[in-house]
């Protein structure tokens, strides 16, 4: 944790402010994908603070909702906002992990890591086009697999997620004709036989109790829920599996730290070891705050995260940020001001 360690003395020569205990839990909602962390951060962290968090992981696209309308302390989405609806809203926002979507099947007699797939068969299995198991475009990537004369169960989320965002934004880059009957979006006029499901634990429940059926979920989830996930061919044509490793090498693709384009889509990076559908997850919050006592318990929560939760990180199987990210992060939370324009005073120390 050099960079990010390094920079916080520098940082705060002149954030004295030490915040009183709050009587009210902070208030989040947003990613399911990363409630799992912000719930094992809080519990480690209200042990020290005393303040405790209360994170609804209502998706993505409800997280941004209620940041907008100021019904939360904090949003949180596994989409970046663009820099115009930010400016329009008031608001900053910065990554706290990394993850990615992963297919997850349950077809009997296939175990995890078994199948292979592309880009392209994903496509055309979420829009029917591809409707059995033993399909010759499947059957012809995989012949030592044996793949059942079996209709195949699509379950996909109906509520609005950053995780099906991402998953179609990858789907949108990989097949110009799914792009033009679907594109991307945190929620999709889905084919009318396919199964909606709310929520990501919906979701996995669904997936185990329906034989012969395809699905999508972030990786936190296969790991903690054994779910029997796919190969998938990369960019650069080699097929592999979803690990933190090649999370973190779409994440070195990137301009994240070069630039810090943290609204830059990590989905579809190239390179040997990356994995196609890799995401960040962010946290929202006002640029200028009415709550300034609030904001200050936001931003320090998530600092202490990042200072002292890389183990926890990686216990919910997300990916700690690197240093020099985290550094950036720390800046921008510096920039957080009240509704007059004063930049807010706190401090890391208690």
């Amino acid at each position: 944790m050099k960079s990010f360690r390094h920079l916080v003395p520098a940082l705060c020569i002149s954030l004295t402010f030490s915040l009183p205990s709050l009587a009210a839990a902070l208030n989040g909602a947003g990613s399911s994908a990363a409630a799992p962390l912000y719930n094992i951060w809080s519990q480690a962290y209200v042990k020290k603070s005393g303040e405790a968090l209360d994170y609804k992981p209502v998706g993505s696209s409800g997280g941004i909702k209620q940041i907008k309308a100021r019904e939360v302390d904090f949003g949180a989405s596994d989409v970046a906002m663009n820099p115009a609806d930010l400016k329009k809203e008031q608001l900053i926002q910065f990554p706290s992990a990394i993850s990615g979507v992963v297919p997850i099947i349950n077809v009997p007699g296939i175990r995890s890591g078994e199948l292979k797939l592309t880009g392209e068969l994903l496509a055309a299995i979420f829009s029917r086009k591809i409707t059995m198991w033993n399909d010759a475009a499947i059957t012809s990537l995989n012949p030592n697999v044996s793949l059942p004369s079996k209709n195949i169960e699509v379950i996909v989320r109906q509520d609005g997620s950053g995780t099906t965002y991402n998953y179609t934004d990858y789907l949108s880059k990989i097949s110009p004709d799914w792009k033009a009957a679907y594109s991307k979006n945190f929620t999709i006029a889905w084919h009318k036989d396919l199964t909606q499901i709310k929520g990501s634990s919906g979701i996995v429940a669904a997936l185990k109790k329906t034989p012969y059926a395809i699905s999508y979920i972030d990786y936190n989830y296969v790991l903690q829920d054994k779910l029997s996930a796919v190969q998938l061919k990369n960019r650069d044509g080699k097929f592999l599996s979803a690990s933190a490793e090649s999370f973190a090498a779409a994440l070195n693709a990137s301009q994240w730290k070069t630039k810090a384009s943290f609204d830059e889509m990590l989905t579809d990076k190239s390179g040997p070891n990356v994995w196609p559908i890799t995401m960040g997850t962010f946290v929202i919050v006002p640029q200028a705050s009415a709550t300034p006592e609030k904001t200050i318990a936001v931003l320090k929560f998530f600092a202490w995260g990042f200072l002292n939760g890389d183990h926890l990180v990686n216990n919910v199987d997300l990916v700690r940020l690197p240093d020099a990210i985290q550094a950036r992060v720390y800046k921008e939370m510096t920039t957080v001001t009240d509704k007059s324009g004063k930049p807010l005073q706190w401090s890391l120390q208690q």
